[in-house]
């Protein structure tokens, strides 16, 4: 039976000639609803036959986050509850460390690398676990794990202090150290940048509805699912399948006099695609409304605009509904993307709306489809610690029966599309539909 065995935990500390911040950073309110959905967790796998050896990889990677912790030193802190005002921030202080975790395998990195079906079991492993239920914790950790022929790299940090975009960020400015060479941007930490209706306060009010036990964090019941009970595949789709793919809604939408309000965009044509795959995967009734729950990245849409560099949470929820109905009719995908399309528009208009998206989504937890990552995410590209870019990347916390998550595949123009579901027999039934819609089969 493959395995994931640790053989070191050591920690990397922050150069000492960082100046941590003199006061907690507070979380604002876009970062509050991530402190009881914490865990942010994804791995990156690299193999070849021209890889350095695994001791040579571990300096390398050792040396290198020390560097990047020069700029990124708030990732080295704890997250802790200020009791007398009722926040969540981050504490930072010149001892500040980051976990990090040596394991070796004997599994097949091959295996791990081209299977359509991930090795949950053995993916899990290769992440750094942090016990992120009570306050004060530690907000990341990494992990290298040794095979044969091959090395993966798992990054762990806490939601609430960073979204997609900033775990990207960090990992890109990593590997650039890694690689010896100096880092484009310098990342920033402030969080006055965020310009929110009702200021510290909304996030409080956060606090007291979601973490009334605080410094202890439950997640809601409904989202404790077993993982290990899902079943996971992830599909590709390169350039010429999108083209195809945005093509077909076009054509499909004139054709029956449905028209769009403009070309679907990549992340629209393929989370359309793949939401007409949720509904016809599993029994749902005709009249049923399904629900498509994703995240926009609003640091441009915000007033006035939120630096590039800043690494934090930046989101905003977004809600599509429509009945079952009109995602199993010969017009599903325009159904699909002009309902997306809708919601993005209503989101532009209104980047910082206050919707109860968690009521909605907790009622209906059984038809929510909901989509993490983007399309945009050039995990691939940015992630060559200086032998390749990985050969495959994937999430690891997908514990929801009806999550997608997207990242722009490895070939540069693609999108990797990762897929959980309860059930291995709807799983095969949204592989027939997605292959038969993308015109893959």
């Amino acid at each position: 039976m493959s395995r994931v065995r640790i053989i070191d935990t050591s920690y990397v500390n922050v150069p000492a000639a960082t100046t941590p911040p003199p006061e907690p950073i507070k979380l604002t309110a876009m970062e509050a609803p991530w402190v009881v959905f914490p865990v942010l967790q994804h791995v990156l796998l690299f193999e070849g036959a021209d890889m350095p050896t695994f001791d040579t990889i571990l300096h390398s990677l050792r040396s290198s986050l020390a560097v990047t912790l020069g700029s990124f030193a708030p990732l080295a802190s704890k997250l802790v509850h200020l009791k007398d005002t009722g926040d969540v921030a981050i504490s930072c202080s010149a001892s500040d460390t980051v976990k990090f975790v040596v394991a070796e395998s004997d599994t097949d990195i091959r295996r791990l690398v081209g299977d359509e079906e991930p090795d949950l079991p053995v993916l899990e492993q290769l992440v750094a676990d942090v016990d992120m239920s009570k306050l004060p914790t530690h907000v990341l950790a990494v992990q290298a794990t040794r095979f044969e022929g091959g090395v993966a790299v798992g990054v762990t940090v806490h939601h609430a202090v960073a979204d997609g975009r900033s775990l990207w960020t960090f990992v890109e400015a990593w590997a650039t150290a890694c690689r010896g060479e100096t880092p484009a941007a310098t990342p920033t930490f402030d969080r006055s940048l965020v310009q929110l209706p009702g200021g510290e306060e909304r996030a409080r009010s956060i606090f007291r509805k979601l973490a009334p036990n605080l410094p202890l964090v439950t997640s809601p019941s409904f989202l404790q699912e077993d993982r290990a009970r899902f079943t996971r595949r992830t599909f590709t789709l390169d350039k010429q399948d999108i083209q195809r793919l945005k093509q077909h809604i076009v054509d499909l939408s004139e054709a029956h006099g449905a028209p769009l309000t403009r070309p679907p965009s990549t992340y629209v044509a393929v989370t359309a695609l793949a939401w007409t795959c949720f509904a016809r995967s599993k029994p749902f009734a005709m009249d049923d409304e399904l629900l498509l729950f994703f995240l926009a990245d609003v640091r441009d849409r915000l007033s006035p605009p939120v630096d590039a560099a800043y690494i934090g949470v930046c989101l905003t929820g977004c809600l599509a509904i429509i009945p079952t109905r009109e995602l199993h009719g010969a017009c599903a995908l325009v159904a699909g993307a002009s309902a997306i399309q809708n919601e993005i528009r209503r989101m532009t208009e209104d980047p910082t709306n206050r919707r109860d998206y968690l009521n909605l989504i907790k009622a209906s937890w059984d038809r929510v489809m909901n989509v993490s990552g983007s399309s945009g995410f050039r995990a691939y590209e940015i992630a060559d610690f200086g032998w390749g870019k990985p050969r495959r990347t994937e999430p690891i916390r997908m514990n929801h029966d009806g999550q997608v998550a997207l990242m722009r595949g490895r070939d540069g123009d693609g999108v990797q599309v990762s897929v959980s579901l309860l059930h291995r027999p709807e799983m095969d039934h949204f592989k027939s539909v997605f292959l038969d819609l993308a015109g893959l089969s």
